[in-house]
């Protein structure tokens, strides 16, 4: 048996002796949903168990409540490997997007992986960052602008998603911006004297009616959808106030340069024609996914080989979304793959199927073959100087290539 087959044969014993134990943080995980920047429940019980397992934790890291810092370092010198536990749920559907199998993803990847460097003596860190509010709060923007990555020389993480049985996803998702206009308007009695009222609700509807013809203009690949909320609307008063809310992507976050732009421009238009005030506000972008292609092999060979499943790379392996872990990828060589847990049809991320998913035993199995998958990946970073070396120039690479196809946004 060789070394590696060893060192893999190590870490996969190591997360299925943890089953149990990782199966009862996700199901308590699941059952206290909590939305971004409020993931009390689940930083407490993840720091908590990290620590009882031997890691140094440093909890509410980087000024964030919510987030943590768990690491274990072995010998002297080596690389440092890092994953990521996202914690957070979605208003009242709860963990529809599988945050509570995310978050035993890593502790199980980065457990497997000290297991490991312990038993066959390798030198290096495993670095795992507990990530809050990845569903609109861009938690890991934050960590990553506060210093959170710095000297991690490789970064993975998993998540679910619906899909064939055994299936997983190892390309890019969508960048993501963020914008909000709230109109300002004034009330009045609807029939009595409409005339002196500015109606915040009639400048969204322009606004909204003007980004939707906008959509015959913009590429087929990109994505812009919103919503509309007011404040104490009745039909006899006009009414003062209107919040749009819009979410635009784009295959590659330098396309976002080009769109934005023309959002805010239907935006304003909807304040003009009504000469309501607005109140313009964006709250950070999201890049693609950067998947580093020696790792998304790598994933591919172990989890095929040695696990039974169907990876897809490339176009075939994007995923539709958007996460906060594309901005990592941009600052360092990292991985994000997907993986399919078993949903009813229709049941996909977002939607209160999928939450119910979530807690399966079967969704747990699956859950634990790609963390296994992204720790084997992973660890070959810390063990061949050679693969690292190909990790990190296929990285600058990407970068490289990313900056001449896009000179404008340099």
């Amino acid at each position: 048996m060789s070394n590696d087959v060893k060192v893999a044969k190590t870490i996969a014993d190591k997360i299925d002796q943890l089953s149990v134990e990782l199966r009862k943080l996700s199901l308590g995980i699941h059952e206290h949903p909590e939305l971004r920047f409020e993931e009390k429940y689940a930083h407490e019980v993840l720091t908590k168990f990290m620590e009882s397992k031997g890691f140094k934790v440093t909890p509410h890291y980087k000024d964030l409540d919510t987030a943590w810092l768990a690491t274990f370092k072995h010998g002297s010198g080596g690389r440092n490997l890092g994953f990521n536990s996202e914690m957070d749920a979605l208003p009242g559907i709860g963990h529809a997007c599988g945050h509570n199998l995310i978050a035993i993803g890593g502790v199980a990847a980065a457990l497997g992986v000290a297991e490991a460097m312990k038993e066959h003596d390798i030198a290096g860190t495993v670095t795992l960052l507990g990530t809050p509010a990845e569903e609109g709060g861009n938690g890991k923007c934050i960590l990553l602008e506060r210093g959170a990555y710095e000297g991690i020389d490789a970064c993975l993480m998993i998540h679910p998603c619906p899909g064939p049985e055994n299936w997983h996803g190892a390309g890019s998702c969508l960048a993501r911006a963020q914008v909000e206009a709230e109109y300002i308007g004034h009330t009045a009695h609807a029939a009595f004297a409409p005339w002196d009222g500015r109606n915040a609700l009639d400048a969204a509807v322009i606004a909204y009616n003007a980004i939707s013809v906008l959509r015959q203009q913009i590429k087929p690949t990109s994505r812009v959808h919103g919503s509309l909320e007011g404040r104490d609307w009745t039909p006899n008063v006009v009414p003062d106030y209107a919040k749009m809310s819009y979410y635009v992507r784009t295959p590659r976050y330098q396309e976002l340069n080009e769109i934005m732009p023309k959002i805010k421009n239907c935006l304003k238009a909807g304040a003009l024609a009504t000469s309501c005030e607005i109140q313009l506000s964006e709250h950070g972008m999201m890049y693609d996914l950067l998947p580093n292609n020696p790792l998304a092999e790598e994933y591919k060979k172990i989890c095929e080989e040695q696990f039974g499943q169907k990876v897809d790379l490339g176009p075939a392996g994007f995923f539709g979304a958007s996460t906060d872990f594309g901005n990592v990828t941009h600052a360092l060589p990292g991985l994000h793959p997907v993986y399919a847990i078993p949903t009813k049809p229709g049941g996909g991320n977002h939607n209160p199927l999928f939450t119910a998913a979530a807690a399966t035993p079967e969704a747990h199995a699956a859950t634990l073959i790609a963390a296994k998958s992204i720790a084997i990946t992973g660890m070959k970073v810390l063990t061949d100087a050679v693969f690292a070396a190909q990790v990190t120039e296929s990285f600058k690479q990407d970068l490289k290539r990313m900056a001449e196809e896009f000179p404008e946004a340099q």
